[in-house]
């Protein structure tokens, strides 16, 4: 029997180290001053007349593409003045950018600036910069800012590319409405899981519907839905699949975002929990093969007394809710408790170990028929009750979660009843992680190359003649790039 523990709350190791702090300033009718005429005077000057800013211009000599802008500009204004700048001339300013040749005149005039109260950029003076501009995605009033702290510039705009090519245009209008509608959302829901169902309902129709203005009928069907919506706390039963995150399905990232407390199992890779809202509650109610672990009426009575408050619960777990996963223990907790319950189905460990494998389980020249079993029960010993008989078929994939206690023992008799020995089979170890560890023998083999190889984590056994295109021994396997040791 596993060592009981209780569940316990945890929290987010936090933002890895940031190089720059990613602010935005509004500019909106405020004046911002720009002197000289570099290079890079003329795009600045842009830059603060689309943000909406009163842009004077002081430049005695000003090149032909600076004189060119105030009749470029959508926004703001331009005024440009024919002469040097002067300390006054800064008075009331809220952003001031120095474009001058000469590095002591912008060190003066950056002196001067910060007296006067503005934040300070110079063009192609990073060390006297309070702000820096990056790379901008423009969906205004949807913006995205991308920096790579001057390191890589090239790579910058290559990510904004990406990202430009990923938002389509028409988001401009969809962010446009929800500034417009924000005040009649907020009046009609006083609390906020309601306000944030309608946002998750009106992101979603963003989405799908892109390219076409929102419309007045959409404001109202959005409003209808939320009010109809069930109150009140619900769980969801969330499969995080066998680790890659990137193997998380849709639905799984919706219900992680609309979570107000995630339940979540040790076998759960880390970094799904990075797709949760921040302000979502994380605990660790660990289940464990053979090791500490949580009591399922414990995890139960958790799960019902958080949804009973109002939240929102979330309970994650490592592969499919429904292999192997205690799903229907949780589920009768929730309708006796008269919780709403839902499912989220989730990648297997099984397949996401045989498609990491490039294996199939099904392959029709070897296995007509695909099983799952458990290699242990309850006591943590080999069930008694396994279907022999199915297991020594020649022409079936069979497919044993939590083995590694039993491995041995389970090969053995399935052997002696009637499985060929020379039956290929191989154990995953942490299948689609970064870690990935695969032996592979024979159904007579396997156990003693399992114990030579002296791996560890969650492991899996497969057993089936649609396994023998894979030769014995160990490999190491990483996205890609598999490593025979």
């Amino acid at each position: 029997m596993s060592t009981p523990r209780q569940p316990r709350e945890t929290r987010s190791a936090g933002l890895e180290p940031l190089a720059v702090l990613p602010v935005f300033v509004p500019l909106q009718g405020k004046r911002a001053v720009l002197a000289g005429s570099n290079g890079g005077a003329p795009w600045k000057v842009k830059l603060l007349a689309a943000a909406g800013a009163n842009v004077d211009v002081y430049a005695p000599e000003p090149s032909e593409e600076l004189l060119a802008v105030p009749g470029d500009i959508a926004a703001g204004s331009v005024t440009l003045h024919h002469r040097e700048w002067t300390p006054a001339d800064l008075t009331g300013a809220a952003f001031a950018i120095g474009a001058m040749e000469d590095e002591d005149d912008c060190v003066r005039f950056v002196s001067e600036a910060r007296k006067a109260g503005a934040i300070v950029n110079a063009v192609d003076r990073p060390h006297l910069c309070d702000v820096k501009f990056g790379a901008i995605v423009n969906r205004s009033p949807l913006v995205v800012g991308i920096s790579t702290e001057g390191a890589a510039p090239v790579f910058g705009q290559t990510v904004r590319a990406r990202i430009e090519a990923m938002l389509p245009r028409g988001f401009a209008r969809w962010v446009g409405a929800a500034r417009d509608w924000r005040e009649a959302v907020t009046g009609r829901f006083h609390g906020f899981s309601e306000r944030r169902g309608f946002w998750e309902r009106f992101t979603d129709r963003a989405f799908a519907e892109p390219d076409r203005a929102p419309t007045e009928r959409d404001l109202e069907e959005l409003l209808g839905q939320a009010e109809a919506a069930p109150k009140g706390g619900a769980v969801t039963l969330v499969g995080a699949g066998p680790g890659d995150a990137e193997l998380l399905t849709l639905k799984a990232l919706r219900a992680l975002r609309n979570a107000d407390v995630i339940l979540y199992d040790d076998l759960v890779a880390p970094e799904i929990l990075d797709y949760a809202r921040r302000e979502a509650r994380t605990m660790l109610v660990g289940k464990t093969g053979h090791g500490p672990s949580c009591r399922q009426d414990d995890i139960n009575a958790l799960m019902v007394s958080l949804a009973k408050s109002g939240k929102q619960v979330v309970r994650l777990k490592s592969g499919d809710p429904l292999v192997f996963g205690r799903a229907g223990e949780e589920i009768e907790a929730c309708r006796l408790a008269g919780i709403p319950c839902a499912v989220v189905p989730g990648v297997t460990a099984a397949q996401g170990a045989a498609a990491s494998l490039g294996v199939s389980l099904t392959h029709r020249d070897a296995a007509r028929r695909l099983q799952y079993v458990t290699g242990h029960d309850r006591r943590g010993a080999l069930p008694e009750d396994l279907n022999w008989g199915a297991l020594a078929d020649p022409s079936v994939t069979t497919v044993v979660y939590m083995p590694k206690r039993t491995l041995g023992v389970l090969l053995e008799r399935a052997i002696a009843e009637g499985l060929a020995p020379a039956t290929p089979a191989l154990v995953v170890f942490n299948a689609t992680r970064p870690e990935q560890a695969t032996v592979t023998g024979t159904a007579s083999d396997l156990a003693a190359r399992i114990e030579a190889a002296g791996l560890e984590g969650p492991a899996i056994l497969m057993v089936g003649e649609a396994l023998g295109r894979r030769e014995a021994g160990v490999s190491v396997e990483s996205g890609q790039d598999r490593l025979a040791i």
